[in-house]
């Protein structure tokens, strides 16, 4: 989940490498045949569509596209514990309102694996913008929508914020999720601090070992207190459980949790990046933010706890689910989207 930020607690960078000896799929857009690196999620696991592979930056990306290669581009961003299957019954629908729908699985998830074994697997919040950007440049997508609840409302909040030439228009459930490390440091009231009680889990090494020794235990004990609402079933958790299988998920889950409350310090190479976030920049682009009524972690309201860091074209609302907004309520997420790109 994103609201809170964390951080990596490992003895100062972030050096997770791969040890499954996975080589990185061919470079190029092909549907993704057979399974990805060892463990990783099977290729089949997305019901709206076939997984495809493409280089973009430091990753070969797994995604799911939807509509007309020509249709206004769509991106649409995930959280945690969750995957692209979050988007599944919103993507045909925003593909048959004309759309070019983009679904990427982030860094660590599903089939996304990094290319090179050396590669530090980084988990800043701007590795996961720069991600994305990078992503787009190679689809040349020059710019498209962006929508996102948890960790992809903070990815998408980035990219608008800095890289406001990239974004058409916003949609970010929970508002403003850019992380703030200083304001991360201050504790918060007793009820809100239990909510958040697995990032500081996350932080031990009891955490990390209970995390891998049970991930898609935990994401199932996460997602039932997320959505006290939602009433999904075990072959619906089942399709998503699959991308924690990545052998890249639990340290990019840990050190990205470890990371937003400072236990380690940031990358220098994203150190003039996140100057600028630490400032909170403002968004200026067309933006429509929604709360969850049910969420734990955003009492529902007007918005008006983030709506000063949104400058332009704005629109507030609050769906009656909890977290993981477009999966409970695909319909109004979906016109939530369209309206945002017609602010």
């Amino acid at each position: 989940m994103d609201i809170n930020p964390l951080g990596d607690l490992h003895q100062g960078r972030r050096q997770f490498l791969l040890t499954t000896g996975a080589a990185a799929v061919a470079a190029g857009i092909s549907p993704l045949v057979g399974g990805g690196p060892a463990g990783a999620a099977p290729a089949g696991g997305a019901r709206f569509g076939p997984v495809r592979q493409l280089d973009a930056g430091v990753l070969n990306v797994g995604y799911v596209e939807l509509g007309k290669t020509r249709g206004r581009p769509v991106i649409l961003l995930h959280g945690f514990p969750y995957d692209i299957h979050s988007f599944e019954e919103v993507a045909p629908l925003l593909a048959a309102r004309g759309y070019r729908v983009i679904v990427p699985y982030f860094r660590g998830h599903g089939s996304t694996t990094f290319k090179s074994p050396d590669t530090p697997r980084n988990v800043d919040q701007a590795a996961f913008a720069l991600d994305i950007l990078a992503l787009m440049d190679v689809l040349k997508i020059k710019r498209a929508v962006l929508a996102g609840y948890d960790w992809g409302s903070r990815t998408a909040d980035i990219i608008a914020a800095l890289w406001p030439e990239r974004v058409k228009a916003l949609v970010s459930v929970t508002g403003y999720l850019i992380t703030n490390l200083d304001v991360n440091k201050e504790p918060l009231p007793p009820a809100a601090e239990n909510a958040w009680w697995y990032q500081y889990y996350f932080s031990t090494e009891r955490g990390r070992k209970g995390f891998e020794k049970y991930t898609a235990e935990m994401g199932e004990f996460i997602w039932r207190f997320n959505s006290p609402t939602w009433k999904f079933s075990e072959a619906t958790y089942a399709r998503t459980a699959a991308a924690f299988k990545n052998p890249d998920y639990v340290p990019i889950v840990i050190g990205n949790y470890r990371w937003r409350l400072s236990l380690a310090p940031a990358e220098p190479e994203y150190a003039a990046i996140e100057t600028r976030l630490q400032k909170g920049p403002t968004i200026g682009v067309p933006t429509v933010t929604i709360d969850g009524k049910f969420d734990p972690f955003t009492p529902a309201g007007n918005g008006s706890s983030y709506r000063k860091h949104f400058t332009g074209k704005y629109n507030h609302r609050t769906f009656n689910v909890g977290h993981n907004v477009p999966q409970e309520a695909p319909r109004e997420f979906t016109q939530a989207v369209v309206d945002a790109d017609r602010l």
